[in-house]
């Protein structure tokens, strides 16, 4: 579906197997098992939107544990890639606070993935630019209109204007480490608009820490589209692990949800998607009015009372709405298009080892209680691998089903200074 594709070959089938058998699906398990789904026409209608110039309102997509939510994130990875999209895949954990814009920013960089390229984002999308082509002309245009309705700061001008023209590959990569989310010393890039002699031209004040996360983004979205792709799409996935946060990180949390999804342009930044998976018990449980957190009705009030944080209370109502009204629902497969997903899994493991296994038992317990895709598949592998490794053996297979327990885990999130409650 993208330059490199390797699919229907004995290692790609067995990278395919590895990831389906640790849950975690890669490019290889999606391209492998090729579903074909015909249920991506929004997305591709919000990519050529986003094109287009405008800022088309994000995605969430629900399900329970084990429903195939990322899955459906690496399905629309690899439609995103095969039409000219960067992409990159942000899971939420304890290292990744979703709050954390800066953080979040900084780890979609570092696993960006371009469509015909394999080297590291920054760089590459450095390599590629070009000042005699009309798009570096209007990345330019761009980076001053936004500098101009104060958007962006002049540093991010500035040193752009030293990466063009400075023959110092050492400063060019520092430049670069920053545009990609670390510090760089502003003297650094003084010292370089001297040496070209635009020192003049691109005087600026170092902005400040809490500015950068927000202009940085859009200044990326720019260098994307500057070095000829049509955008970039950010997918976030498992937003239910904010449920272990303290009430705080929570509440940053469902802003950062309408900064990236939401539709009433609060940081929203044009040439950027992002689609988001959370499971749907997290929503019923901490967020809705009938859970045991009841989020939407608590965390409001509990912001009016902290002065330092009453100016997130509407971003933060505005992401909890939509985990509460637009998730869309993923719906699994049943029926005739599991026997068809189960038999097409049979063929990659049969790539894979050089053996066809027979069709998998019927399961024991949880898994065969709640036939979700993700216990089938695991509990057909997990089987296959015994029979292949022991053909006198006849496994038995039980499951259980995994339900969260979404407690405040300080080890999740340790807050420091004025964030500690």
């Amino acid at each position: 579906m993208f330059a490199g594709s390797d699919r229907n070959t004995p290692l790609a089938s067995r990278r395919a197997i590895e990831a389906l058998r640790n849950g975690v699906p890669n490019r290889y398990a999606v391209q492998e098992l090729d579903s074909n789904r015909s249920d991506a026409d929004w997305f591709i209608e919000m990519l050529d939107d986003s094109a287009a110039g405008q800022a088309p309102e994000g995605r969430l997509i629900s399900g329970e544990f084990g429903a195939g939510k990322s899955h459906r994130l690496a399905e629309l990875e690899l439609i995103a890639l095969s039409r000219n999209f960067v992409t990159s895949r942000v899971a939420v954990s304890k290292e990744m606070p979703l709050y954390d814009l800066g953080k979040v920013v900084t780890a979609a960089v570092e696993c960006g993935k371009l469509p015909d390229r394999k080297g590291r984002l920054i760089e590459e999308l450095a390599s590629q630019l070009n000042p005699s082509y009309e798009a570096y002309d209007q990345f330019c245009s761009a980076i001053g209109m936004a500098i101009y309705n104060h958007q962006m700061n002049m540093i991010f001008q500035a040193s752009r204007a030293v990466h063009e023209r400075s023959g110092d590959e050492a400063l060019k990569g520092d430049i670069e480490a920053f545009w990609g989310g670390y510090k760089i010393e502003a003297k650094k890039i003084n010292d370089g608009l001297k040496s070209i002699g635009k020192w003049q031209e691109y005087r600026f004040k170092a902005p400040r820490l809490t500015e950068l996360p927000s202009q940085r983004l859009r200044f990326i979205a720019e260098l994307i589209k500057a070095a000829g792709y049509r955008g970039w799409v950010v997918f976030l996935d498992e937003i239910e692990l904010v449920g272990y946060y303290t009430k705080l990180g929570r509440a940053r949390s469902y802003a950062e949800v309408a900064r990236w999804i939401g539709d009433s342009g609060w940081g929203r930044c044009p040439g950027v998607i992002a689609v988001g998976a959370v499971t749907s018990g997290f929503v019923t449980e901490v967020v809705g009015p009938g859970g045991n957190r009841r989020d939407c009705d608590n965390i409001g009030p509990w912001l009016d009372d902290r002065d330092r944080w009453r100016d997130i209370r509407d971003a933060t109502k505005a992401g909890m709405d939509l985990l509460l009204e637009k998730c869309e629902s993923l719906k699994s497969p049943e029926g005739a298009a599991v026997d068809e997903i189960m038999e097409r899994l049979r063929d990659i493991y049969a790539r894979a080892y050089g053996v066809r296994p027979p069709p998998a038992s019927a399961l024991v317990g949880g898994a065969g209680q709640t036939g979700r895709m993700r216990y089938r598949v695991r509990a057909a592998i997990n089987e296959w691998d015994l029979r292949r490794l022991r053909p006198d053996h006849h496994p038995e297979i039980e499951a259980e089903e995994h339900k969260p327990e979404y407690r405040e885990d300080r080890d999740m999130e340790k807050p420091t200074g004025d964030d500690a409650e």
